[in-house]
């Protein structure tokens, strides 16, 4: 999903963690450096409302110095003349000036949270369509809890700062900056006097700024902790575990651990430098005394040149000057600590896409007319697709680079139309076919093609098109049977849906459900059983009528008489198109065009049934292994 500002790094820029050694180290701390004109980049979009906001704030900075000036005319001039009139017109202005200023304020306050949300939407955005193009490497080493944790926690953390941090910043600025130049219009002796120990309160939120940052950075990786254990521990699949394992009382433990270093590290943040912050308070109390004094010692030694109206609106502007200044400084160290956030955002912005998209797709010769909707042939169920063909030319790959490959050197055609089964022990390379051939991972050497293109050069929605899996484990989102069904063609009708379910023999169970299609499938389909959320995944697959299907160990873990029902939509599903099937159980692809066997990432035969038993090879084997296991269960 594009973003209307660059949130990645350059291409070639490379990933954060390989700038520089001790890189990761500095991120654990939280001392990475963020590139500040990245943040400020965040803005760029909506300038025009910035510099409407940053106006605004002016405006409200300078009329709240008015009133300063306006008690001092009143003081030295309207009060010992008996000026009745001019204490009138200055009265009305401090009125005025206050009226006129709190407006202004809820209106940079509305728009400055208006400009916020949208660089938070943009934000979360960009993560979660960057997140999207990630191949299926970065979810494999990554924790789901983490992920939900970087766009919930993180960027939810950053909405203070975002929202509202960063204008009352600029407005905290904005008027300390106007009050110390009122301050030194009035008297630049005192306002030098008040100035002594600014440098010193800059120096002061820096130390507490950097300091909060690393506690901040810690506190951000225990809630992605925690996040995690609720996120593989309150599943479905997680409580089925934990309760026939259990491990209920361990894993409260766990979270009751993660949760109590959470809850400290929040009190340490909160207290950081808490001591050193409130001298400032104590500091800032002080200014009118000082003020005083030394307008007193300069009258006792002859010097007095300060008017009692001049000492009152310099002791108001002090007062003034205290809010914004102690605000500037605690909202630098609030901006300081939030940095840590900004840097985990970004380096998942940062993480290199590596199934990147081509710049300029090739349409494949069965799409170049565009994609007819299924069914839009005759009558409302799907019109069979014609397969296309598929094609693995001198193909390697390898999950890791420093360790063996996966694949090696497969040179495979599947013709249009015809069903090819990969067969062959754990680990030997079936799935990782599949997924190169759907282009979950990009090869290392050689090539796949589907109908003469080459996957990396079909855009994503051609891609979807042409491939649908079937994938052993079926993932039913929590909604609706429709909804769920529809996740394939948002816009098939309902008559559709039907004809599909029908396809994959699965209507009559959902017809008989309380709320037939409306009704909820619960957390990944757990209301339903192992074989009945396979025909669902095939209804799904009928809907979206792709002309090449790929079956991913589909019926390995069902029963033999759920297997049947199964395998009979599988081949109503397999019908016309180009299939290729990924089995563990060999008595579902014996009937196959042509079955290819693989050994540690190798092609080591190719046949139909009969040929390669009769060659005695890999593949007897394996068919006398698996009518050995399906004898055992008979003879106990």
């Amino acid at each position: 999903m594009a973003t209307p500002f660059p949130l990645e790094r350059p291409p070639g820029s490379g990933r954060p963690d390989g700038a520089r050694p001790g890189r990761a180290e500095a991120r654990q701390r939280g001392d990475e450096p963020v590139d500040l004109r990245r943040i400020a980049g965040l803005f760029r979009p909506y300038r025009g409302r910035v510099a409407a906001v940053a106006g605004l704030i002016v405006l409200t900075a300078v009329l709240g110095l008015a009133q300063p000036f306006l008690i001092r005319e009143a003081v030295d001039v309207a009060l010992p003349q008996q000026d009745t009139s001019l204490l009138a017109l200055l009265v009305l202005g401090m009125v005025g000036a206050a009226i006129v200023g709190a407006g202004l304020d809820v209106g940079q306050t509305w728009l400055s949270n208006v400009v916020g949300q949208r660089v938070m939407h943009d934000l979360r955005a960009g993560v979660y369509g960057h997140l999207q193009r990630l191949s299926l490497a970065f979810f494999t080493r990554t924790r789901s809890g983490e992920v939900q944790s970087r766009i919930a926690n993180d960027i939810g953390g950053m909405q203070g700062v975002v929202t509202s941090t960063v204008t009352s910043l600029v407005s905290s600025f904005t008027t300390v900056i106007a009050t110390l130049t009122a301050m030194i219009v009035l008297d630049w002796r005192l306002a030098l006097a008040t100035l002594v120990v600014v440098p010193f309160f800059v120096w002061l939120a820096r130390t507490v700024g950097r300091a909060r940052r690393r506690i901040v950075s810690v506190r951000q990786r225990k809630l992605a902790d925690m996040s995690a254990v609720v996120e593989e521990s309150l599943s479905i699949s997680g409580i089925v575990l934990t309760r026939t394992m259990g491990r209920s009382a361990d894993l409260v433990g766990r979270f009751d651990g993660a949760s109590r270093d959470v809850a400290d590290l929040e009190v340490r943040s909160a207290m950081a430098g808490r001591w050193r912050m409130a001298s400032v308070q104590i500091a800032f109390a002080a200014m009118p005394a000082l003020a005083y004094w030394i307008a007193g010692w300069s009258a006792a030694n002859g010097e007095g040149i300060v008017t009692i109206g001049t000492l009152v609106a310099f002791t108001a502007l002090q007062t003034r000057l205290l809010m914004p200044m102690v605000t500037l400084l605690r909202l630098a160290v609030e901006v300081q600590s939030s940095l840590a956030l900004f840097t985990r955002v970004f380096e998942y912005l940062d993480t290199p896409v590596d199934v990147v998209e081509p710049a300029a797709p090739v349409r494949p010769p069965s799409l170049a007319g565009g994609t007819p909707p299924p069914g839009a042939d005759d009558g409302p169920a799907p019109a069979a697709a014609v397969g296309v063909p598929v094609r693995f030319e001198g193909v390697s790959f390898a999950y890791d680079p420093r360790a063996d490959r996966t694949l090696e050197d497969i040179d495979l055609e599947v013709p249009a139309g015809a069903t090819v089964a990969i067969v062959g022990a754990t680990g030997s390379g079936k799935t990782t076919l599949g997924y190169l051939a759907a282009r979950m991972y990009d090869v290392d050497a050689g090539r796949v093609t589907i109908d003469g293109v080459d996957v990396r050069e079909l855009s994503a929605d051609d891609r979807a098109a042409l491939v649908g899996v079937v994938a052993q484990e079926t993932y039913l989102l929590h909604s609706s049977v429709a909804e769920n069904l529809r996740f394939a063609r948002p816009d098939a009708t309902d008559e559709e849906l039907v004809a599909a379910a029908r396809a994959a023999q699965v209507h009559e169970l959902i017809a008989g459900l309380p709320d037939g299609y409306d009704t909820i499938v619960g957390e990944r389909g757990y209301r339903f059983s192992g074989g009945e959320k396979q025909r669902l995944a095939i209804a799904r697959a009928m809907l979206r009528n792709p002309p090449v299907l790929i079956l991913d160990e589909a019926t390995s873990a069902l029963d033999t008489r759920t297997e049947r029902a199964v395998q009979e939509a599988l081949e109503r599903l397999a019908e016309g198109r180009t299939t290729i099937a990924i089995a563990h159980r060999l008595s579902t692809v014996r009937d196959a065009d042509r079955i290819v066997v693989l050994d540690r990432g190798r092609i080591v035969e190719s046949g139909t049934h009969a040929e390669l038993l009769a060659l005695g090879g890999h593949y007897a084997a394996l068919v006398a292994r698996d009518d050995a296991d399906a004898v055992l269960p008979l003879a106990a």
